[in-house]
């Protein structure tokens, strides 16, 4: 009998919020010192026990006076005031004013006993006796109330007032009001630390040593919902790798729950007889909810170890971070009393239109691309929920309803950024890969590419979605385009050092055995690849396939344009696919099959948006790119 957990009853998405809500994520609160305190929030309320300014001070440099008897002064008809001294900032008054007195003072300091005006330098004049060094008298043509130029002790702040509220976030500026207050240390809500568990036996942790042969994989999830755990108001603990044995994700899931307010894990929910997580829970805790009416994402639990929270977040990357920040984050900032980004939605129109009717809400990932006028539009990203290059081709998701069938082409969406930080690119280019290529995007700002190879990114440029297309090779569709200029480049076998099989040629592949890597048909090499073998069959009077059945390896294509030289670079094959540029750039050798032409097509609804403009202008003035690359030359339209 099956010991699999079935996802029967999944639960509403709002009922998953709720239980979340339910959970307890809030840290007890700590006191900080007060240079530490910038960015936290206030855990209670904070009263002044002092008068802020604590003593009656002038606001301006001048004269103070008592105010009554500058009445009826003016410019015409000044009044005479006997000098009696003068009052620094910072320094006790040693002086007292009376009827028909003055004192100097200065801006900030404190005012002496009798005074109860200030007047402003610029609306007097000294008087100096012919015999005397310094002036005696003072002439002020501006008649004062009692108050005028003086700020009051507890005008900033008065003793027993409410300065700041507890949730007050602390910026520059309360900071600046708890030092006028003379507090050194504040009460702030706590941290809340979230402990990461990443679960699996064939993750390894990025800067240590991949076996690719044994079907490891480098740990996306811990990194990418650390950095969203610190965007939302946390504190990330990464703990080690739980693998797959039930032992020992037990004990590191309840020493997580042990240290930390929530307890996050990725991975081990779905209902496999290996994801054994869920029974964790159970047995050591309360498992409140197992399944989501949500896509991507259904495999997500919700519960409590110990006095911890916990949430079993779906294995996949684009899964994970969408189920992160649309059910977690927004938790994790309330328990750290952080508001809601302002910045974090964007509107746009749909692209294209998006069919879907499967009955639970959808959190698609879309991406953002802008158009020539700088209006934004919004299209579905699905390479599936495991491609990890989807974290940075989407910019967030867009939620669809259960009973929406299909979103229109032009339709107004709202985006739910995965970060408030998320723009645009300003431009979208998808296509052939190429060394050339990279180092013109280097030279733009905030460009996206999409490799997806010539053939798909012609089809893409079809759609109307991206601004531009790299198009190599003998590939061509019926698409309507402008050509912005392009290169060509060397294309060949690439063969270990010293070509120890002394591979001379393409004939090669096909009458000897030959272990030989292939690039993917969507590649535009492939197609000159193709056409050469069609070239060589006419020649030896055979068929196309006949040939292509002889060479070990042909059928099976690599997505990367490296991908063929480093499989020979690791001995892993004779031969490879490549380009001239790769093989030396790897320290190979290499044989030479013929050139290609590299074409940027552009989308001729776009040929005027800035991004498509600095692109074009790059192409007409880079030579110095295709001068330093063996085996290109530069060419424009």
């Amino acid at each position: 009998m099956s010991d699999r957990k079935q996802f029967r009853d999944l639960a509403d998405p709002e009922v998953a919020r709720e239980a979340i809500a339910s959970l307890d994520l809030a840290p007890d609160s700590e006191t900080v010192p007060l240079a530490e305190a910038r960015g936290r929030v206030l855990a209670e309320r904070i009263d002044a026990d002092l008068d802020v300014p604590g003593f009656d001070r002038a606001s301006v440099d001048g004269y103070a006076v008592r105010g009554r008897d500058t009445f009826g002064a003016d410019e015409a008809d000044p009044i005479e005031f006997d000098l009696v001294g003068t009052v620094h900032a910072g320094t006790e008054p040693d002086v007292e004013v009376g009827a028909g007195e003055a004192a100097e003072i200065s801006t900030g300091a404190v005012m002496p006993a009798g005074a109860d005006a200030v007047v402003m330098v610029e609306r007097t004049e000294e008087l100096t006796d012919a015999d005397a060094e310094t002036p005696s008298a003072v002439a002020v043509r501006n008649a004062v109330a009692p108050g005028d130029n003086v700020m009051l002790a507890g005008t900033d702040v008065a003793a027993g007032a409410r300065a700041l509220g507890p949730g007050t976030r602390l910026t520059p500026r309360e900071i600046g009001l708890l030092s006028a207050l003379g507090l050194d240390e504040v009460p702030v809500r706590g941290t809340p630390t979230i402990g990461i568990v990443s679960t699996g036996d064939e993750l390894v942790r990025p800067g240590e040593k991949l076996h690719s042969e044994r079907g490891e994989i480098y740990d996306v999830n811990s990194y990418t919902i650390a950095a969203g755990v610190e965007e939302a108001g946390g504190e990330a603990k990464l703990y080690p790798h739980a693998g797959d044995d039930y032992a020992e994700m037990e004990r590191l899931l309840l020493e997580a729950a042990d240290e930390c307010d929530l307890v996050l894990s990725s991975g081990s929910t779905s209902a496999s007889a290996v994801d054994v997580i869920y029974r964790v829970v159970e047995e050591r805790g309360e498992l409140l909810l197992h399944g989501v009416a949500v896509k991507p994402g259904k495999p997500m639990l919700i519960g409590e170890l110990g006095d911890s929270a916990y949430v079993g977040l779906p294995g996949y990357p684009v899964s994970a971070l969408t189920i992160f920040r649309t059910f977690v984050a927004p938790a994790i900032r309330e328990a750290a009393a952080l508001p809601e980004p302002q910045t974090a939605t964007v509107r746009g129109r749909m692209a294209r239109r998006e069919r879907y009717a499967e009955g639970r809400l959808r959190l698609m990932p879309a991406g953002l691309v802008t158009d020539a006028d700088g209006e934004t539009l919004v299209y579905p990203v699905d390479k599936g929920s495991g491609a990890t290059t989807s974290l940075v081709e989407a910019d967030g998701v867009v939620a669809v309803d259960p009973d929406t069938e299909y979103l229109g082409e032009g339709e107004e969406v709202e985006v739910q950024l995965f970060s408030p930080d998320v723009r645009a690119p300003t431009l979208l280019a998808v296509g052939e890969d190429d060394p050339a290529l990279s180092r013109l995007l280097d030279r733009l700002d905030n460009p996206r590419f999409l490799p997806v190879g010539s053939r798909e990114g012609l089809r893409r440029l079809s759609n109307t979605i991206p601004d531009v297309a790299v198009v190599a090779g003998p590939v061509d569709r019926d698409v309507e385009t402008v050509d912005l200029g392009g290169w060509t480049r060397e294309w060949g076998l690439v063969v270990p050092a010293g070509n120890p099989e002394r591979v001379d040629g393409l004939a090669d592949l096909v009458d000897r055995d030959l272990a030989f890597v292939n690039r993917g048909r969507d590649a535009g090499i492939r197609a000159s690849l193709d056409a050469a073998i069609e070239d060589l069959a006419t020649e030896r009077d055979a068929s196309r396939r006949d040939l292509t059945d002889a060479i070990r390896g042909y059928g099976v294509g690599t997505k990367g344009f490296e991908s063929p030289a480093r499989a020979v670079a690791r001995g892993n094959a004779d031969a490879g696919l490549g380009l001239h540029a790769t093989a030396d750039a790897l320290g190979l050798d290499f044989v030479p099959l013929g050139t290609e032409p590299v074409r940027v097509r552009a989308n001729p609804d776009r040929v005027e948006k800035t991004g498509v403009e600095e692109l074009a202008a790059e192409l007409e003035t880079a030579s110095d790119v295709f001068a330093s690359l063996p085996g290109y030359d530069h060419d424009t339209p």
